[in-house]
């Protein structure tokens, strides 16, 4: 494509969502399925202005999928602000965990004995699909800080948390792969190295760095008297940045890292605020706000506002409004290219595997894991149901393309899993509005 053909492309897409926005609002659509069509339709089989193999471009995706998740990731961890001791972490931590687990195995089983893929694929695949997606589940996250309904909750946690704990399963799958039989030696060393170590590490070093950066900043704030002037995007950037590339160096998981880097800097805003109300729900940042002054940066009367609410409540909006703005600009980037891809990699047995994740699968195991004292019927019927692929998946496919997968049974890999995340992207897009809509009508006790 020339430079002319991408903005013509972008610009038009753009353009196209910004129209129907008010009228997608009522319809049983999201912007994910809308932009799936639409790369779908400049893609081989319609307009043929794109042509993406995923082979080829492996390097390249991987980078960019990487990069939408840890912005998501980042700002899934700010929204949520009730403390690890809550009950509504329960949920999460089933959810990330043994349901997580629940569905690796099923979907191995049913890779292996129902399309008769080697185990070391079906495991693979198991792995890279079963993290639920932070980018394409907005709609059924947290609204905001505030929010502490239990089925948005835990969804939420579990997208920040299961990007993450996925992650020592795909590595076990390519070791497999590469070896081509179970050995205690290395399994072993993955154990070590990728459960026992990784994944509690990098929660430990996001959430020290976050906790730390939040501190520091509010009180040089303060201190400082610039609450409203600073670049808060930066240090959005920066934390990001850093808590990934401290937890990679020290051999864990970035992807843990950065989500809690984020939960860990909304802990300290929630700490040194000591309101049960978000700082950024009374000092709401006014578009603008770096040449403004205080009185004009706001939405409250700044003299009912501690000197604590005011910077943290400017920087946490921020914050917010930067992460959310990338997040959206790369889900509309990378699920237009995923439709586009399509033509090239859609596979027929993917609806037969994609039914049972969904159908089967998924709810079975969040409706015999997760207690009726955490969730009650109805949500976790939601729960079960709610299971979104996506962004997340597609990075641990380019990541086992670029680290040893097989050459002869990458075509099938891709295939499979392009195919069920635009599946998961088309079936969760036409149902979660109306269903949203009747749970929200009558809402479960938080």
């Amino acid at each position: 494509m020339s430079f002319i053909t991408c903005m013509t492309v972008l610009g038009a897409l753009l353009m196209l969502l910004a129209l129907t926005s008010s009228y997608l609002r009522w319809l049983p659509i999201t912007t994910s399925a809308v932009c799936l069509v639409f790369g779908f339709a400049i893609g081989p089989m319609g307009l043929e202005m794109l042509r993406l193999d995923v082979q080829q471009a492996r390097h390249w995706l991987e980078r960019l999928t990487e990069v939408a998740v840890l912005f998501s990731l980042f700002n899934t961890g700010i929204k949520l602000r009730l403390p690890l001791r809550s009950k509504a972490w329960h949920s999460a931590y089933w959810l990330a965990g043994p349901v997580m687990l629940a569905t690796i195995a099923g979907t191995c089983l049913v890779a292996h004995y129902l399309f008769n893929l080697p185990w070391g694929v079906s495991i693979l695949l198991g792995a890279v699909l079963s993290p639920t997606d932070p980018v394409l589940a907005g709609l059924v996250q947290v609204t905001n800080a505030q929010d502490q309904d239990r089925l948005r909750f835990g969804l939420s946690g579990e997208a920040g948390m299961n990007d993450g704990t996925a992650f020592p399963f795909v590595i076990f799958a390519l070791l497999y792969l590469g070896t081509g039989q179970l050995e205690a030696g290395w399994i072993q060393l993955w154990a070590v190295k990728s459960l026992v170590w990784a994944v509690p590490a990098g929660l430990l070093i996001g959430y020290g760095m976050g906790r730390g950066v939040g501190h520091l900043m509010i009180f040089l704030r303060i201190r400082n008297a610039d609450s409203t002037t600073s670049p808060n995007d930066f240090l959005a950037l920066a934390l990001i940045a850093l808590s990934y590339v401290v937890a990679e160096g020290a051999g864990t998981f970035g992807f843990l890292s950065v989500f809690a880097a984020g939960f860990g800097l909304r802990q300290a805003e929630a700490r040194i605020t000591r309101s049960h109300v978000p700082s950024e729900h009374v000092a709401q940042p006014v578009i603008g706000h770096m040449t403004a002054t205080q009185e004009q940066a706001t939405v409250a009367e700044t003299e009912e506002l501690s000197e604590s609410q005011l910077a943290a409540g400017i920087m946490m909006g921020d914050m917010l409004a930067f992460g959310s703005l990338v997040e959206r600009s790369m889900e509309v980037l990378l699920i237009t290219l995923l439709g586009a891809a399509l033509a090239l990699y859609w596979d027929w047995h993917a609806i037969g595997l994609g039914l049972a994740l969904f159908c089967i699968i998924r709810p079975a195991s969040v409706w015999l894991l997760v207690s009726r004292r955490l969730l009650e019927p109805r949500q976790k019927a939601l729960v079960g149901w709610f299971g979104i692929r996506g962004i997340g998946s597609l990075y641990y496919l380019c990541f086992a393309l670029n680290h040893g997968l097989p050459q002869d049974v990458a075509q099938t890999t891709i295939g499979l899993t392009l195919s069920v995340v635009a599946l998961s992207i088309l079936l969760h897009g036409i149902s979660i509005q109306p269903l949203l809509e009747r749970y929200e009508r009558n809402p479960a006790a938080p």
